[in-house]
């Protein structure tokens, strides 16, 4: 018998398939002084009392009630925009950010209140369940640093971007990097610290190249930040296609798509991602497949500012990864259960169509809905392979990323009665809120409790 450092009793839910829910009815979970999940037994298994038996006192057991789900990746995050959630959502994109995001962005220079917000935006994505954040921070290359230390000192997987944003004629003068050179030595520099950072790290967290969008940036600094992208193998993301204005403004100045620009420089490979991407084409699409690239679905956020509903399920047939994002601030929720409700909710008005005036046979985009338990696996099994980590999903060599769900909470208890397990879990992912998530673990870690 091999030698564990924990070991987990209870229901699990994880993803089988996208469309399918795994449910592990009173399995073991055998976890290893990394974090790994060594071995998943079945009750029906040999060796399964035996285990309970020899680690009885490292043995933690669910309560009736209580489930475990993965730790949900979030692929989208602007940190320093914690501090604008829930303000400005009923304007416009281009002037929400130029009234609203980048004065406040440009706050982080300051690193007393750079540490504030990222002190509570760090816990309260992990109190929401999510394990592993990709993070949008700000220019500001030690307030950047400041975020990366956070995710590390408070055990979350953090996946952080010094934002670049030199272009001069698409970014106010009070918030910009101090020239295109500037911008690549300071991500260089992060690039750097952050790698160091992660030797210390049991998580892990990675440094990543960060173009806010291609209108932020000039050519030279793109084209500079694919190259660091290849020369130290970091995570790239940025903005894709989001609205009509972006979307537009790119074709003006490159006469082409989002998506073929941010390959001319570098900026599309293994380790992108690209969040929003509603203005997508095909082949578009056939490009992210070829050089790896995953999609961030934001869906609470594009129902205010991607001026369309993104052909989710069209994208996933055609064989793009895709993740969820709550693109916090655009998206008001820190919550992935909020965005998965929001994704199944917009990929029914987009299949349904929302204009009256026209026949119900034309108001609609066929074959556009996806269910929960596909929305569940992009949240988890998807979004870790939109990383190519090892997290997402509860089973052999994977990270014990996990939530604790009670059910029976008094103050945010669930209405089951007497229901099966595939019903529970449906429950579940609608109905959880953060009281319900009683514990919160990351690569063997715990990392967050209500008690």
């Amino acid at each position: 018998m091999k030698n564990y450092s924990r070991v987990f009793k209870g229901t699990a839910f994880t993803s089988k398939s996208p469309t399918e829910i795994h449910i592990l009815k009173d399995y073991l979970f055998c976890i290893d002084d990394i974090g790994m999940i060594v071995k998943v037994i079945a009750p029906a298994e040999q060796e399964y009392n035996a285990i309970l038996k020899t680690y009885e006192n490292k043995v933690q057991t669910l309560k009736e009630g209580q489930y475990f789900l993965p730790g949900f990746v979030d692929l989208h995050v602007h940190a320093p925009q914690w501090a604008q959630s829930g303000t400005a959502l009923d304007i416009p994109l281009y002037d929400w950010l130029n009234r609203y995001t980048f004065p406040l962005e440009s706050r982080f220079s300051d690193l007393d209140f750079a540490e504030k917000v990222y002190r509570e935006v760090v816990s309260t994505l992990l109190a929401n369940g999510t394990t592993t954040a990709l993070y949008f921070a700000t220019v500001h290359k030690e307030a950047s640093l400041l975020l990366a230390r956070f995710c590390a000192e408070k055990g979350q997987r953090g996946l952080v971007g010094k934002i670049v944003m030199d272009n001069p004629d698409q970014t106010s003068e009070i918030y910009r990097d101090a020239d295109t050179q500037t911008a690549l030595k300071d991500t260089e520099d992060f690039i750097i610290a952050v790698n160091e950072l992660a030797k210390t790290t049991k998580q892990g967290v990675y440094p990543v190249v960060t173009p806010r969008f291609i209108p932020s940036c000039t050519d030279e600094a793109l084209k500079g930040l694919g190259e660091l992208a290849a020369k130290y193998d970091t995570y790239v993301q940025s903005h894709c296609s989001e609205s009509d204005w972006e979307h537009g403004y790119v074709k003006d100045r490159f006469q082409k798509n989002d998506a073929f620009a941010l390959h001319d420089f570098g900026l599309l490979r293994e380790k992108s991602v690209m969040a929003h991407c509603n203005f997508l084409h095909d082949d578009d699409a056939d490009l992210f497949v070829k050089t790896g690239t995953a999609v961030c679905h934001c869906p609470i956020s594009n129902a205010y500012f991607a001026n369309s509903v993104i052909p989710i399920a069209h994208l996933h047939s055609k064989g793009v990864e895709i993740g969820l994002g709550s693109d916090i601030s655009g998206g008001f929720s820190p919550s992935i259960y909020d965005n998965a409700r929001q994704a199944v909710i917009s990929s029914r008005m987009l299949e349904d169509g929302v204009n009256t005036s026209l026949p119900a046979k034309e108001r609609g985009v066929p074959n556009s809905r996806i269910t929960i338990n596909e929305a569940f696996y992009f949240a988890t099994a998807s979004g870790g392979e939109s990383l190519s980590l090892p997290i997402g999903r509860l089973a052999e060599n994977f990270a014990w990323d996990v939530q604790i769900i009670d059910t029976t909470v008094a103050t945010a208890k669930l209405p089951i009665f007497e229901e099966d397990l595939q019903d529970i879990f449906q429950k579940i992912m609608y109905l959880v809120r953060p009281e319900n998530i009683i514990e919160v673990w990351v690569q063997g870690e715990k990392v967050h409790s209500r008690y």
